[in-house]
């Protein structure tokens, strides 16, 4: 078995999972997205792997290698198409809408003055989300009409492509603390409680983790929510609504998990490997087992 690693930089996941490669007796490599050169006629180069594992931190890099892999026939953990769902924040909400899954209200517009009349109509507080991004990066809570009006005009002057489309979702009123939990296949392997005083609580952001179990219910929606976006290996934000219980938020498809393994006890990167050789033996699951 051959296994090539697809990296940005080697962060603490990254090394866990090399060791856990490692453990197995499996061959690795990895594939530094700095310095690829893909010739689309030509893919020996990379066909030497029985499967690709992406753990790149830019979105763009890993979405674009994923889909010329795709297309020389190498198997990927995870695929061009849960990749290309889950680093959209637009897409995401629509598959986890099109499936059934439970989420918070949300909004699309794409003006400045449509953006500020849809937050009127939804009623502050809102989020205001950037449709890419990750880290809890470029969130804005908006509380009253100045406050939009000032964003919405920041973000019309910065001009790029993350502010041209306003991403409006109702502030869901959560203990707080949201869950974070992986999904390998079709189960929930664990799940962490993320908590802050702070209304964002991303690890990354100071949240602190704690265990949470997992019940039937959030192991339900987890994987509803990870079916909806293509499966694979993904972890999936979810918020405790006081009235209407659990709801999805995000689903993150090149999910970090270091501050996750000691409060659960699981061996995240262990069963991320397993998944992987398994995707390498017997090919992507799908809904009439793996093929």
């Amino acid at each position: 078995m051959h296994v090539g690693v697809l990296a940005s930089i080697i962060r603490k996941e990254e090394k866990l999972i090399f060791h856990a490669l490692s453990d197995r007796g499996v061959t690795w490599e990895v594939i530094d997205d700095r310095e690829v050169q893909f010739d689309l006629e030509n893919g020996d180069r990379y066909r030497q792997f029985d499967v690709i594992l992406e753990r790149a931190v830019n979105h763009s890099r890993a979405l674009y290698a994923l889909r010329v892999f795709g297309m020389w026939g190498i198997p990927t953990v995870n695929t061009y198409h849960v990749a290309e769902t889950c680093g959209n924040k637009i897409l995401t909400t629509a598959a986890l809408m099109e499936a059934g899954v439970p989420t918070p209200r949300t909004t699309i517009a794409f003006t400045p003055a449509s953006a500020l009349d849809a937050i009127e109509k939804m009623g502050y507080p809102v989020v205001l989300k950037p449709a890419v991004g990750s880290w809890g990066r470029l969130l804005s809570k908006i509380n009253d009409r100045d406050a939009a009006e000032a964003v919405l005009e920041h973000k019309k002057i910065l001009g790029t492509y993350h502010h041209s489309i306003f991403y409006i979702q109702e502030y869901v009123h959560k203990p707080q603390r949201d869950i974070r939990a992986f999904v390998v296949g079709d189960q929930t392997i664990a799940a962490i409680y993320r908590s802050s005083s702070h209304w964002i609580t991303n690890t990354a952001r100071g949240g602190k983790a704690s265990y949470c179990p997992i019940t039937p219910e959030l192991n339900d929606i987890c994987v509803q929510a990870a079916k909806a976006v293509g499966g694979g290996v993904v972890a999936i934000d979810v918020f405790e609504d006081p009235e209407r219980g659990l709801l999805v938020n995000e689903v993150n498809y090149t999910m970090e998990f270091r501050n996750s393994i000691e409060p659960t006890g699981v061996d995240i990167p262990g069963k991320i490997v397993d998944f992987t050789l398994r995707v390498a033996e017997e090919g992507w699951p799908t809904a009439n087992g793996w093929r």
